[in-house]
């Protein structure tokens, strides 16, 4: 994912490729989940000639942290303040961080550091980017990452030597994890008002499924064939929903509900297309919902 000195870090494959980053931005999405589907504005939060992925709201759903590559050598944590429209760059290091995701206490965030020795692990800063430190020793490589509770994650861990990645849960207390399941892609999402995990298996020439997995009893079970052409999902914390998008278009599908796959919001006037990366905002209530999208700009 980064260019330059360092190799670039391509998380998906598990393998470096000394080639650019691709050039894509995060826009910003507001949405009416009542819509069939809703045609819907976005706004370019990221603004910027490069890399820009893996975007997640804050708690509060006033601000968006992701990742970004703005001098074509390392990529590092930004933070979108969506009231002031602000940038703010958290990490300013010679390494490499992906995938910020808030703490359960809220006191940092955490991310995937590519080392210096090309070493992928989860580390955690403070919110303000300071204070950076180990948070899982010895587990490696790491891909992307879910927080399940104050102590536990889901991690997708890259598989070596053409193995599969495997999930697998890890506890910060004991720094030690256990494979729960092998042949996973990189969406790892915990499911609304629930305590269970969603991940999207895919075996080797089967069709993608997106599975429920719970941390409690270790269980897992289908949910929803994947929709096709993609691998990225978020969660409507209002309707339940899952969300999946291929090109312009994102798509929403209801579990152990009737139906398939049906349009949800549609950005084509927008400009956007390759739609990759989702994460929705938490539901204040009222009003329209927000939705941060990672997409290839039509045209700059």
């Amino acid at each position: 994912m980064e260019s330059g000195p360092v190799p670039l870090l391509a998380l998906t494959l598990g393998v470096l490729l000394l080639q650019p980053p691709p050039d894509t931005d995060v826009y910003l999405v507001s949405y009416d989940p009542a819509g069939t589907p809703a045609v819907a504005t976005a706004t370019n939060i990221s603004h910027n000639a490069g890399y820009d992925n893996q975007p997640s709201f804050t708690p509060d759903g006033g601000a968006i942290l992701f990742a970004s590559n703005r001098d074509g050598r390392q990529t590092d944590i930004y933070r979108y303040d969506i009231t002031s429209n602000a940038i703010t760059q958290l990490t300013r290091t010679i390494e490499s961080e992906y995938s910020p995701l808030v703490v359960p206490d809220g006191s940092g965030f955490s991310v995937v550091r590519v080392e210096a020795d090309g070493a992928q692990r989860l580390w955690q800063f403070d919110l303000d980017g300071s204070n950076p430190r180990v948070a899982l020793e010895a587990i490696r490589p790491v891909g992307y990452h879910v927080w399940i509770d104050a102590n536990r994650l889901g991690l997708f861990v890259l598989g070596g030597r053409g193995e599969p990645a495997t999930l697998q849960v890890a506890d910060t207390r004991t720094g030690t994890a256990a494979v729960v399941a092998s042949g996973i892609g990189r969406s790892l999402l915990m499911r609304p008002a629930a305590s269970t995990m969603s991940f999207v298996s895919r075996p080797d020439g089967g069709s993608a499924t997106v599975m429920s997995f719970d941390p409690a009893t270790g269980s897992i079970a289908p949910l929803v064939d994947a929709l096709d052409g993609s691998q990225d999902c978020a969660w409507d914390p209002r309707t339940g929903r899952l969300l999946m998008a291929r090109g312009s278009i994102v798509f929403g599908r209801t579990v152990g509900g009737p139906g398939g796959w049906t349009p949800v919001i549609d950005l084509t006037a927008a400009g956007l297309t390759s739609i990759t990366r989702l994460a929705v905002g938490p539901d204040t209530g009222a009003g329209p919902l927000r939705l941060a999208v990672v997409a290839e700009p039509a045209a700059r």
